[in-house]
């Protein structure tokens, strides 16, 4: 099975890439959700947040601290984001790489959906 964000990590599709380094790429979501909407990806596979393990405990600190530093870059640190991260189906997953959806430039609403 061909893994869209895999192919992103690998450099095999052009996005609208803000950060990588090692282990981790974000770019812009292609179908944005809010004013801002960028993607934290690992750049080895991991298809569900059921799917990590012990040693993962480090990649999402890392994409954590990558999303809060990519928010005050792009100027929403101080009026505020969100970080999400859905798993499975029913959780609203729809691409089986696990990754986390930063976003903001406008007022969340709660609960979420």
């Amino acid at each position: 099975m061909e893994c869209l964000f895999c192919k992103i990590a690998q450099g095999e599709m052009n996005t609208d890439i803000l950060y990588k380094d090692e282990q981790i790429i974000a770019f812009r979501d292609i179908a944005p959700q809010a004013p801002s909407h960028i993607l934290l990806i690992p750049r080895h596979h991991i298809s569900t947040l059921n799917d990590l393990a012990g040693d993962d405990t480090k990649l999402m600190g890392h994409m954590t601290v990558i999303a809060q530093r990519i928010a005050q870059q792009i100027g929403i640190a101080e009026s505020g984001y969100r970080l999400v991260m859905n798993c499975n189906q029913n959780g609203g997953q729809s691409v089986f790489h696990i990754h986390m959806h930063l976003l903001g430039g406008r007022q969340m609403c709660w609960p979420p959906g």
